[in-house]
């Protein structure tokens, strides 16, 4: 294996290492904060943290709700698209997925606080609805053959969840929120398009002062 070789492989490790710590991170803080109240250390009733919509109290939910979750069911159900969603995020497109997170966790909290049933809304699927939309969108924007595949896996993988998003899913599951899928979707789609021109593009596309996914200067830096 020549020189190339040896730091393109250590860069891959290097960028996959750096994608999965956020994910690991977030789902241990989600776990940590479902034992912390089921054992109620603090005595403190943790759905009142979540998103309350049109309340002013209930804006604090908008940033703690993500981490909330009602039984353990609901946890692990969302555990695992957090933590390859979270991944993907920042491996395809990791110089603006912290601006992007943060958008998108916000957004859909706060579409969720304005248009959600007058009820307390908890859990990470609005999130999770935010990083599928956002992901899809952001790889049909570019039009870039590898982004192009991540929106067709997240389809693929996430697809069949998208009737979610409709008023039809209270009748079905009064306890899911179509709110929280709906606002995250609507989150995703607009952070996608916000964010078309900025981070990974199509090489003929980039221009000359911006590092996208796929770039050569990244390369020339993998060994550092």
């Amino acid at each position: 294996m020549d020189d190339a070789s040896i730091k393109t492989e250590s860069w891959l490790k290097k960028r996959i290492r750096l994608a999965v710590i956020p994910a690991l991170i977030m789902c241990v803080l989600v776990w940590l904060t479902f034992l912390i109240d089921e054992t109620r250390i603090f005595r403190f009733n943790f759905s009142l943290l979540g998103i309350y919509p049109r309340q002013l109290n209930g804006l604090v939910g908008i940033v703690f709700s993500p981490f909330i979750h009602g039984s353990l069911s609901h946890l692990v159900s969302n555990t695992f698209p957090l933590l390859v969603l979270f991944s993907l995020l920042f491996y395809f497109y990791n110089q603006i997925a912290f601006k992007s997170l943060v958008l998108l966790w916000l957004l859909s909290g706060f579409f969720t606080w304005l248009m959600g049933r007058d009820s307390y809304h908890i859990g990470a699927s609005g999130l999770i609805f935010a990083l599928v939309f956002f992901l899809f969108f952001s790889g049909l924007f570019r039009k870039h053959i590898p982004l192009v595949a991540v929106s067709m896996v997240v389809a693929f993988v996430y697809g069949s969840t998208v009737w979610s998003i409709f008023p039809i899913t209270e009748y079905v599951d009064v306890t899911l929120s179509w709110e929280a899928h709906l606002s995250g979707a609507a989150a995703g789609l607009l952070v996608a398009f916000v964010f078309r021109s900025k981070g990974p593009q199509k090489p003929e596309d980039l221009p000359e002062d911006e590092e996208g996914w796929g770039h050569e200067a990244e390369y020339e830096d993998a060994g550092d």
